[in-house]
């Protein structure tokens, strides 16, 4: 990936405990990876906004008793399914 350098301004306290944590040579991969964190978080949340009320409960009656009946339910109905043996 390209870099591109970018002058940004912190206060003194902050850089100071930045420079403890991490060290001065390594203040960039640590920024680096904390904004990409940061840009993922965000995007993620944007997304989830996006599809608020997408989900309509009456499209998916098989919930109606909670998600943890129905996958309890289907791990069921699968144990049932690999206990009975399949003619060939």
């Amino acid at each position: 990936m390209r870099r591109k350098r970018a002058h940004i301004l912190l206060p003194e306290e902050l850089l100071a405990e930045l420079d403890r944590l991490v060290g001065e040579r390594s203040r960039s991969a640590f920024l680096i990876d904390l904004i990409e964190r940061e840009l993922q978080r965000r995007k993620l949340l944007a997304a989830l906004r996006e599809a608020r009320g997408s989900w309509k409960a009456e499209d998916h009656p098989e919930l109606e008793r909670g998600s943890e009946v129905f996958v309890e339910r289907l791990r069921a109905e699968n144990e049932r399914r690999l206990e009975t043996p399949t003619e060939d």
